[in-house]
């Protein structure tokens, strides 16, 4: 056995010595300090690399029975789920999974907003995030389009229609993504290379930098306080303890919960309540059969409400430009909250009444805005969706001088300090 071991030690140096294996290990696990007082919040950033894991390995699969032509792609998915064996728990284990992803990653963004976690030194590490989500976008919007069911295929059609309302290039430009002058097996050709390889590329480039990044500075925590500031003889954050395998071990819990609800969706949710799965999307794409009501998938909703709440032209400029402008800058304005947040404190338990209203008031905009838009565009007042976007930029935009006016509390220098 001790000949056995020797041998395993004797290879592993071998390796180490040519590919720094250890050393990698040493500086991003055992040997990366991480606040001691990481709380339920801090999970979602694991679960994401988690449930990225599973769409990538579920998208390989997939692609060795999917066929990108307007004539084969719903017949491709349908001989997956009916006549692959075990066809149709990978293709649920995908379309669920895409939704989870979002999920976690809205909340993962959702608690760096409650605790500064784009303020100095994170500032970097925000932007890659930010460039994260927008692959994520753009993934969702291809992966949506592919099985070209009927409300899939509407929507595309909508969405790319968009591109057509940019002055000057908007209609060249909408022909070239589009491949053809129509949405078709062009469309989709294009959309399957940059669904399966341009995208997924970036995306393993940008979340290895995401947390290159990380380590670098350092995480952030419910207090906002940076551990490197208190540190012993050693060196070693007074604060701070390995990653592992105190979180690793420690985030184990949330993981096995969250495989939980993952399954139970897939084997008994996968549709999500018409969410995940729209009913038209049961049906081939028909150019001649218009689905009811014409929406993206949830987790594009809030901003598709965003581009309808705005029907009116001024400046001479036409509603639908409008709408993509507001639309486009809903998204992209998150990436400048760094710059936004004038506070002197990170965490918003330090922070004033009118952050924690703000955020608070954010957070409804964000949800009912995702309602309105699963909605036809009359189901609510015709005002209400023009409320809840001026709410939505209305944080970002006063945040400047709401942050800088208000009365902050005082941070301690120590985790756990002020008990």
């Amino acid at each position: 056995m001790s000949a056995v071991k020797d041998k395993g030690i004797n290879l592993l140096h071998w390796v180490d010595y040519r590919l720094p294996v250890i050393k990698a290990f040493k500086t991003h696990m055992s040997g990366y300090y991480a606040p001691k007082n990481l709380n339920f919040w801090y999970i979602f950033g694991v679960l994401a690399m988690l449930i990225f894991a599973n769409q990538l390995l579920s998208g390989i699969w997939l692609t060795m029975f999917y066929t990108p032509t307007a004539e084969g792609a719903f017949a491709s998915i349908e001989y997956i789920m009916r006549d692959i064996d075990s066809g149709w728990i990978i293709r649920y284990m995908h379309s669920v999974g895409a939704s989870f992803f979002f999920i976690v990653v809205y909340l993962h963004i959702f608690r760096g907003m409650m605790y500064g976690s784009y303020k100095k030194p994170r500032e970097l590490v925000w932007i890659i995030g930010m460039v994260i989500y927008f692959l994520m976008m753009s993934e969702g919007f291809f992966g949506y389009v592919l099985p070209f069911g009927n409300l899939s295929y509407w929507a595309a059609k909508a969405i790319l229609s968009l591109i057509g309302a940019i002055p000057l290039v908007g209609e060249d430009l909408q022909i070239w993504v589009q491949g053809d002058f129509v949405v078709g097996g062009a469309t989709l050709t294009r959309f399957f290379a940059f669904h399966v390889v341009l995208i997924p590329l970036l995306l393993l480039v940008c979340v290895y930098l995401h947390i290159i990044a990380l380590h670098q500075v350092g995480s952030n925590n419910p207090e906002g306080i940076d551990i490197k500031a208190q540190k012993d003889k050693n060196g070693i954050p007074l604060d701070g303890i390995p990653f592992h395998p105190y979180y690793t071990v420690h985030d184990l819990v949330p993981v096995v919960i969250f495989l939980m609800l993952f399954f139970a969706a897939v084997f008994y949710f996968p549709a999500g309540g018409g969410y995940f799965i729209e009913p038209p999307n049961y049906v081939p794409a028909n150019n001649l059969s218009t689905p009811d009501h014409i929406a993206p998938v949830w987790y594009f909703t809030p901003f598709y409400a965003m581009l309808r709440a705005v029907t009116i032209d001024f400046f001479g400029v036409d509603a639908k430009l409008w709408g993509l402008i507001v639309m486009g800058g809903a998204i992209v304005i998150v990436t400048f909250l760094p710059w936004l947040d004038k506070s002197p404190v990170n965490s918003l338990r330090y922070k004033g009444r009118p952050s924690k209203v703000m955020l608070m008031l954010f957070a409804i905009s964000f949800l009912v805005l995702g309602i309105l838009g699963t909605k036809p565009a009359d189901w609510a007042p015709f005002w209400v969706a023009p409320l809840f976007t001026i709410i939505y930029f209305g944080y970002f935009l006063a945040m400047p001088i709401y942050t800088r006016m208000e009365k902050t509390k005082p941070v301690p220098t120590r985790i756990g300090a002020h008990r």
